[in-house]
């Protein structure tokens, strides 16, 4: 039974994923953690078919390790030693190919491409894009080529599905010579979620993903829109890094550079202080005291003035960018919401497209408020524009592009 092996690297874990080519059913997932630490810790689950052949819901098995992980290659063994004590069996169960998830391309990436030295050379080069992700996800890389030396391995990037977007979306006005010398551009980011989703609205609804105009909102701790015509994305709100646009569990999204001038004048923030406030200290957790959109939404029921203003700083920012992007497309079929925040909080979602009836929005407040898994249709029958919410699975997104680059 061939498999891929879908690996996300970060600097000091990795979470993996085993997925079937054929049925596209995960049979074992993990995350090795606290690597470099004194005691690092590693949890492993294997999903196996009930008695009857069914493969949902699956029947899980959980182990947890804890030993010490000096590296990412070690991390690698100790997820061969959990596969070969718990399984899956790798034997039977062969991976044909590594996907590994890559934040940045830069522009020279522009689709999944197998990993070669020259590959890697490249992804180092666009670190300077991303220097909290890129390096560690080529750490990854490298322990995996260790540990699967025998089969290619995959890069699929975060940016590459956004490589559509024309240049009076991509180019900030900015001096062109200095943009064009530093790399300074809108990339975008969460393609591989945008891009699995879309394709997935399409499908359930059975209309060609050709002739639709879609918005999709990915909603987690990080979060991004997308204008998606015909399945192509022509703008995101996600600029050169994923700070830019929507207001995100500890960033700020999309805020006035002078800001950060009167910061630095005014209250002596230095460089490293003011990427720590927008990155870490920011969002939800900058305006209510938590990052997690559940404790916004409990405080702000119970009459927290600051949690409302939050969710209503959020809310007005996705309805900011579904008015810019319905306006980009000239029209809309659907609006998605996807991701944790997106599949999990009808709140927002009502937000995000209360009082647009006038735009063929119309949204069922009953289907909204249900909780469901699965796909599913959250706006009325006659709204001109359908709404759904889409579970994302960015994992299988890149098994099936690692496919598709193999081929």
């Amino acid at each position: 039974m061939p498999t891929v092996l879908v690996v996300n690297s970060g600097s000091s874990s990795f979470k993996y994923q085993l997925i079937d080519v054929e049925t596209e059913r995960t049979l074992a997932s993990g995350l090795v953690e606290r690597i470099g630490d004194a005691t690092g810790a590693a949890e492993h689950r294997s999903y196996l078919p009930d008695a009857a052949g069914a493969t949902t819901p699956p029947i899980e098995e959980r182990w947890v390790i804890e030993r010490a992980i000096p590296d990412h290659t070690a991390g690698f063994r100790v997820m061969l030693d959990a596969f070969a004590e718990h399984g899956p069996s790798l034997d039977e169960h062969a991976p044909i190919a590594v996907g590994h998830r890559v934040v940045h391309g830069g522009k020279r990436f522009f689709e999944p491409t197998v990993v070669t030295d020259l590959v890697k050379i490249n992804i180092e080069d666009i670190s300077e894009l991303a220097p909290l992700h890129n390096p560690a996800n080529l750490q990854g890389i490298n322990a995996a080529q260790v540990a699967f030396p025998d089969v290619p391995h995959v890069a699929v990037f975060d940016t590459a599905f956004h490589q559509t977007i024309p240049a009076a979306a991509y180019t900030y006005a900015i001096d062109a010579e200095l943009a064009a010398k530093h790399r300074v551009r809108r990339y975008g980011f969460h393609g591989t979620s945008h891009k699995f989703v879309s394709e997935a609205a399409a499908a359930f609804l059975d209309r060609p993903l050709g002739e639709l105009k879609q918005i999709v909102f990915h909603l987690g701790n990080g979060a991004s829109a997308c204008a998606i015509d015909g399945g192509r994305s022509v703008d995101t709100s996600m600029g050169m890094t994923p700070l830019e646009g929507l207001v995100m569990g500890t960033r700020s999204g999309d805020l006035d550079p002078a800001v950060l001038f009167h910061l630095h004048r005014k209250a002596g923030l230095g460089f490293d202080e003011l990427d720590t406030l927008l990155n870490r200290r920011s969002g939800l957790l900058g305006l209510s005291g938590t990052g997690d959109m559940r404790d916004v939404t409990e405080s702000a029921s119970k009459g927290d003035e600051a949690a409302q203003l939050a969710l209503d700083v959020t809310v007005h920012r996705l309805r900011h960018y579904l008015g810019a992007y319905l306006a980009v497309l000239g029209g809309l079929d659907v609006v998605v919401f996807t991701a944790g925040v997106g599949e999990n909080a009808p709140l927002i979602r009502a937000g995000a497209v209360q009082g647009l009836e006038g735009l063929g929005i119309i949204l069922d407040e009953d289907r909204n408020a249900e909780r469901a898994r699965g796909i599913r249709v959250i706006s009325t029958d006659d709204s001109p524009v359908t709404v759904l919410v889409v579970p994302t699975n960015e994992e299988l997104e890149i098994a099936r592009q690692t496919v598709a680059a193999l081929a």
